[in-house]
């Protein structure tokens, strides 16, 4: 039984627990914030709990009006169930908003949820809509609409759904869809979702980018076409690979304005400039954009020198280079030999991957994509760097002659530590082929090279990554990887909302993580963005979401 309250209301029992671990040192605010806002406590609220008072925030002293211009790869829109870059989610995000937001303090906060509730095992969820919201096309926003694009999220047979992947807890397996009886509309302002197992990350996903809350009427194909939603802005014109333009509203009085969220600007332009930074400089220098999407590797310290302010955010974002262990080669599956992809791992000293592919800028992983960031990461060894070892493990599974085709983007970053992979398998005597690919069509069938790199998004929490990208048959799931002892304990992990005791079970994941040699994943990066005087509130995000209602103009 709780003793907490707030407001003379009980707080889930856990925020008790959260609290003294907070003050006794055992928790970063980071964390504690992440635990406590997520059991539906307000971050004002979470902060009061240490005696500590929130930041305030830089786009408070925002000026109204004034067009943004930001650097950033225009790509094709879609279904927002199957986006897979934020770069889309950037675009669709000044008509489509979220129930919940992630901020990179670790806090959620409610949007088109005023509030949430979580029973004290996670098996509940009761979600409070937020009143007043009108669609731009003046139709209330309603419990129905919840309900409605949840039951779409548990659609695991659309093509491309990873929000099927957040939200397994409430899928029938053998359906497909949503359990009947999970998602339950109360009344016009209340939703509950009831799972037939416990499940703490439902919050966190909620949050994600492709959880996009869209319109019944949406064009799945190409959401700009029709862009009925509950945002400030709307679209003036979509240009794949060349421009995108949100413009201010003016028919819809957006929620928004009354609850001083922001929406400062009149006009944003996405300006894409491809993939060599060298580009993006090139139209920093020459006043044809104000701010970069992402700064990356050495180009940090280059664009300082055009006296550009910089936001830096240590982050779980990172790269995987991982072989597909389903692929076929010739007719046959090379990375489904354990010893093979084992070997790979020992041949690649991670740390060299960090200096060469992203300037030192990060910490070394340990290939589990889970890391000292997420609350319920444990002390798991790394694999041996081994190269020697790594060749005769090659030898033994009869494939030291094979050749690898390694293949990555043709951008900065992703490309030199996709490099130096390859260099240091070479190295090794691997026989080892490198694919560059450019940019615009690299992305089209990311989930199916046969060995490539991808750049992955921090998540608040290590079970909610390990869901996305290792749960067998996912649609994230670029490695082909399939481990029943691994879903199960996934589930277990899942089931535990204390992190210090998950952390027992994430113990096991990471070791099969790293055992099954799944994918090189070689460091954490800290993240930058940069742009010229003048402008607030557009601090990069830990995790790359699409907060573009709090930039403005300086006032």
């Amino acid at each position: 039984m709780t003793h907490l309250t707030l407001n003379g209301k009980p707080v889930h029992p856990a925020a008790e627990i959260y609290v003294r671990d907070a003050k006794a040192g055992k928790l970063s605010r980071r964390e504690f914030l992440a635990r406590t806002t997520a059991l539906g406590v307000t971050s004002a609220a979470a902060y009061g709990m240490l005696g500590l008072s929130a930041p305030v925030q830089a786009a408070a002293h925002a000026q109204q009006g004034g067009t943004m211009r930001m650097q950033m790869e225009v790509r094709a829109l879609k279904d927002p169930r199957a986006f897979d870059w934020t770069q889309m989610a950037f675009v669709t995000a000044g008509w489509l908003e979220y129930l919940v937001e992630y901020n990179s303090d670790g806090s959620f906060e409610p949007m088109l949820l005023a509030g949430w509730d979580i029973n004290d095992d996670a098996t509940q969820y009761t979600l409070n809509v937020r009143e007043g919201v009108k669609w731009n096309n003046g139709d209330d926003f309603t419990a129905d609409d919840v309900a409605r694009v949840i039951t779409d999220w548990c659609d695991s047979n659309a093509e491309g759904n990873s929000m099927a992947g957040r939200f397994a807890a409430l899928i029938d397996a053998d359906s497909g869809v949503a359990i009947d009886g999970a998602i339950v509309v109360v009344d016009a302002n209340t939703v509950q979702l009831n799972l037939p197992k416990s499940d703490i990350t439902l919050i966190a996903g909620m949050s994600d980018y492709p959880a996009a809350v869209y319109h019944a009427s949406i064009d799945r194909e190409d959401p700009s076409r029709t862009p009925v939603g509950t945002g400030p802005y709307t679209i003036e014109s979509n240009e794949v690979g060349v421009k995108a333009v949100l413009v201010r509203n003016e028919g819809h009085e957006w929620w928004g304005y009354a609850a001083g969220k922001g929406a400062y600007l009149d006009r944003i332009e996405y300006i894409d400039y491809g993939t060599d930074p060298s580009a993006w400089i090139a139209a920093a220098a020459a006043d044809e954009v104000d701010m970069f999407y992402e700064t990356v590797g050495d180009f940090v310290d280059v664009v300082e020198g055009i006296g550009w302010e910089r936001s830096e955010v240590a982050s779980g974002a990172t790269i995987a280079i991982r072989p597909n262990q389903e692929a076929e080669v010739d007719g046959m599956k090379p990375y489904s030999d354990k010893r093979v992809r084992q070997a790979i791992a020992m041949a690649v000293n991670n740390e060299v991957c960090l200096e060469l592919g992203y300037a030192n800028r990060g910490i070394v992983a340990r290939n589990a994509h889970v890391g000292p960031m997420h609350p319920e990461w444990a002390d798991v060894p790394a694999m041996a760097y081994d190269p020697e070892g790594a060749l005769a493990l090659l030898t033994e599974a009869g494939m030291q002659d094979f050749e690898m085709e390694i293949s990555s983007i043709d951008d900065d970053w992703r490309k030199n530590t996709t490099d130096a992979v390859a260099a240091q398998l070479r190295d090794a005597g691997f026989n080892v082929k490198r694919t560059i690919i450019p940019g615009s069509t690299f992305w089209n069938d990311w989930t199916k090279y046969p060995f490539s790199s991808t750049n992955w998004n921090h998540r608040p929490l290590g079970t909610q990554i390990l869901g996305l990208a290792y749960r067998s048959g996912e649609a994230w799931n670029e490695a082909a990887f399939s481990n029943a002892e691994f879903d199960a304990l996934l589930d277990e992990a899942n089931a535990i909302p204390d992190a210090d005791a998950r952390s027992e079970v994430m113990a096991k994941l990471q070791a099969i993580m790293i055992d099954e040699g799944v994918t090189i994943q070689p460091y954490w990066r800290s993240l930058y963005r940069h742009a010229k005087p003048g402008f607030v509130g557009w601090d990069m995000h830990i995790a790359y979401l699409p907060q573009i209602y709090k930039i403005g103009m300086a006032a």
